[in-house]
């Protein structure tokens, strides 16, 4: 789901649009493909968000994130005449999970749109802020490039699988009503190659290290907020060692009990499987408390799917995202292990732990 709100980007764009509408989100709409896969500036906010595991030479593992989002302040317009349109912010995050290091790295920017410096192209993927950019070719690949404080990132993905549509043909809901939705679909099972700098506990500069790997692209969009109830989501997207992909959320309300929750299972055949609200469930397994904000988080879980069960493990156990600069959200993010059958590998996202994301008071 990559934070449905982006981190906490729908409290932006909802401070910035006062009354301004927005596109909706309709059911049977569908996922034009490829055209989709670029921008939607009529909707608020929208996210390009890539997650995986990386192997070196050496055989040790390490996890990444990077996410582009583009929101629509409800100011500017085409009759703008400032280069750097208001219309539009792009907002880029950035993190890699070392355990060599011993927790997660991160890095955040935020920019109006304008000068060719930032923006999100429609037609197809093309997001760029500063240095940093994801783009994709015609053959479907896509290229990565972050230059970040204390680690860098410049990876390619190759597709492997069609897209994966989620929900009903890319409609996917995310709460009772059904105006609460995103416009959603992701790309499993990406092959990854490419290089990284991993971080250095003295700053110095550090060489590239090839990497290999597997990664999961997400791309949402949307305009409505979350029910006035939520507290956070618990959202895990993997790649599993067969071939199949499982895609799973859970919305919290404030008491922690479920006000949405789905799932999605792709198996290596191609067969898609959908799961309702009573066929998900997250269960705590274990915490870790945050010695930065002293935040607690259930980083192992117990997940059902149906009559199927994974339990996830942290690659580390201090993968929290401190994104206040940027999006205004606090957050655990980090790549975990798929114990079950079959085994797999993605990444878990923990949001509303460090209190409630409270956006209709805001």
């Amino acid at each position: 789901m990559r934070a449905w709100i982006a981190g906490g980007l729908l409290v932006v764009s909802s401070v910035c649009a006062g009354q301004a509408a927005f596109a909706p989100v309709v059911p049977g709409q569908g996922i034009d493909w490829p055209r989709d896969s670029g921008a939607h500036p009529p909707y608020r906010t929208e996210w390009w968000y890539a997650t995986g595991w990386l192997d070196t030479p050496e055989h040790q593992p390490l996890g990444f994130q990077i996410t582009f989002f583009r929101s629509n302040t409800g100011k500017g317009g085409t009759d703008s005449r400032s280069a750097f349109d208001p219309a539009q912010l792009i907002i880029a995050h950035a993190a890699l999970s070392d355990p060599a290091y011993g927790r997660l790295v991160h890095d955040q920017n935020i920019a109006r749109q304008g000068f060719g410096l930032a923006y999100a192209r429609e037609g197809n993927t093309d997001v760029k802020l500063d240095g940093w950019r994801m783009t994709r070719a015609a053959d479907g690949s896509y290229a990565v490039v972050a230059d970040a404080a204390n680690f860098a990132l410049k990876l390619t993905f190759t597709p492997t699988q069609p897209p994966m549509l989620q929900g009903e043909r890319g409609y996917s809901q995310k709460g009772p009503l059904p105006e609460q939705a995103s416009d959603y679909y992701s790309e499993p099972q990406l092959k990854v190659t490419g290089s990284v700098v991993r971080p250095s506990a003295d700053g110095r500069a550090r060489a590239a290290t090839a990497v290999t790997g597997r990664a999961w692209l997400d791309h949402e969009w949307s305009s409505t907020l979350l029910s006035p109830d939520a507290a956070g989501w618990d959202w895990l997207g993997a790649n599993l060692d067969d071939g199949a992909a499982l895609m799973a959320f859970k919305v919290r309300a404030r008491d922690g009990h479920a006000i949405w929750a789905h799932a999605a299972l792709r198996d290596r055949e191609g067969r898609t499987t959908q799961y309702g609200p009573g066929d998900v469930e997250f269960t705590p397994l274990r915490q870790w408390r945050s010695p930065r904000t002293s935040t607690v988080y259930p980083v192992a879980m117990d997940v059902r799917v149906g009559a199927l069960h994974w339990r996830l493990n942290p690659l580390l156990d201090d993968q929290e995202l401190d994104s206040r600069e940027s999006t205004g959200a606090l957050y655990w993010e980090g790549a975990v292990t798929l114990d079950g059958n079959p085994h797999g590998h993605g990444y878990l996202e923990l949001t509303g732990y460090a209190g409630a994301i409270g956006m209709e008071k805001r």
